[in-house]
C-alpha cells in the first residue's frame, strides 16, 4: 500500500496537518480540554472493560458486545487525539506520508467497526425483548464471536478499499491539510487529479458502511418498540425503553455527523465544519459511551459497587 502511494505522490513526502486555532491562548485552552477529555474517555471506558471482565453476572452478550465497543473506542481517540494535542504544543504539525496513510487506514478500521458493532448491539436488543425465550441459543458464545469476526472483516475490507483508493492519486503541492488528523475528505482536497470517482466511491462505501447498518438498527428499535408497547405493566415497559434509550442516544450521536462527512457531495466541503463533525463522532462520542451507558445501567452501577466492596474488604 505504502509503496502504491510513493510512486504517484511525486514531490509530497510529508503533509502539515493545520489542525485548530493558531491563536497560542485559544490553543492552550483547547491543550487543556481536549487532553481532559482524552484522559476521561480512557478511563470511562477502561472502567467499563474491567467491570465487564471482573464481574461475571456482566458475562453476557450484551455486555461483551459493549466491551468490545469501549475498547474500539479507546484505540479509536488514541489514533487522533495524542498527535492532535502533540501539534497544538509544538510549532512542527507534520506528519510524513507513510504515517498519514497508517493514521487514515487505522482509523477507518475503528470507525467502521463501531459502525457495524452500533447494528450488532441493535440486534442483540431486539433478539432479548422479541425472542427471549430463544436468546441464550441465537446470541450463543460462538455465534457473539462470530459476528465481531465478521465485524473486523468488514472494517479492514471497507478501510483497505477508502485508503487505497484515496492514496492511490497523485499529491504533489500543496501539502497542508486543513484538519487535526489524515481523515479521507480532507486528505482529498490536495489531491492534484480529478477526484469525482472517489466521491462517487465514497458514497457508495458510506451507503454500504453507514446506511445499511443504521437501517437495520431503525428497523431493530421500531420492532422493539412494538414488542415494548404490548408489555402490560407500566414498569415492564420502563425497564425496556430505558434499556434501549442509551443505545439510541449513543447511535444518533455517532451515525448522523459521519453520513454528513462521508456521503454528501465533494463540493459540499466545509473544513471548518468537518472538524466540529469529526470530533463528534471520534471523540465526543468515545468519551460519552461510557457516561450513557453506566449512567442508565443499574448493572454496571451495581457491578462498580461491587468492586469498590471486595477492593475495601480485601484491604
Amino acid at each position: 500500500m505504502h509503496r502504491l502511494g510513493k510512486k504517484n505522490h511525486s514531490s509530497v513526502s510529508e503533509f502539515i496537518l493545520l489542525g485548530f486555532s493558531s491563536e497560542s491562548q485559544v490553543r492552550i485552552a483547547l491543550f487543556s480540554f481536549f487532553l481532559l477529555l482524552y484522559l476521561v474517555t480512557l478511563l470511562g471506558n477502561g472502567l467499563i472493560i474491567t467491570l465487564i471482565y471482573l464481574e461475571s453476572h456482566l458475562h453476557t452478550p450484551m455486555y461483551f458486545f459493549l466491551s468490545i465497543l469501549s475498547l474500539v473506542d479507546v484505540s479509536y481517540v488514541t489514533t487522533t487525539m495524542p498527535q492532535m494535542l502533540v501539534n497544538m504544543v509544538c510549532p512542527k504539525k507534520t506528519i510524513s506520508w507513510g504515517a498519514c496513510v497508517a493514521q487514515m487506514f487505522i482509523f477507518l478500521v475503528l470507525g467502521i467497526a463501531e459502525c457495524v458493532l452500533y447494528a450488532i448491539m441493535a440486534y442483540d436488543r431486539y433478539v432479548a425483548i422479541c425472542f427471549p425465550l430463544h436468546y441464550p441459543l441465537l446470541m450463543s458464545r460462538p455465534i457473539c464471536i462470530k459476528m465481531v469476526i465478521g465485524c473486523c472483516f468488514i472494517s479492514i475490507s471497507g478501510a483497505l478499499i477508502y485508503t487505497i483508493f484515496t492514496m492511490h492519486l497523485p499529491y504533489c503541492g500543496p501539502q497542508k491539510i486543513n484538519h487535526f488528523f489524515c481523515e479521507v475528505p480532507a486528505v482529498l482536497k490536495l489531491a492534484c487529479a480529478d477526484t469525482s470517482f472517489n466521491d462517487h466511491l465514497d458514497f457508495i462505501l458510506g451507503f454500504i458502511l453507514l446506511l445499511v447498518p443504521f437501517s437495520l438498527i431503525l428497523a431493530s428499535y421500531i420492532r422493539i418498540f412494538a414488542s415494548i408497547l404490548r408489555i402490560h405493566s407500566s414498569q415492564g415497559r420502563l425497564k425496556s425503553f430505558s434499556t434501549c434509550a442509551s443505545h439510541i442516544t449513543v447511535v444518533i450521536m455517532f451515525y448522523g455527523p459521519a453520513m454528513i462527512m462521508y456521503m454528501r457531495p465533494g463540493s459540499w466541503y466545509d473544513p471548518e465544519r468537518d472538524k466540529k463533525l469529526a470530533l463528534f463522532y471520534n471523540v465526543v462520542s468515545a468519551f460519552l459511551n461510557p457516561i450513557i451507558y453506566s449512567l442508565r445501567n443499574k448493572d454496571v452501577k451495581r457491578a462498580f459497587l461491587n468492586v469498590l466492596g471486595n477492593r475495601r474488604t480485601a484491604h
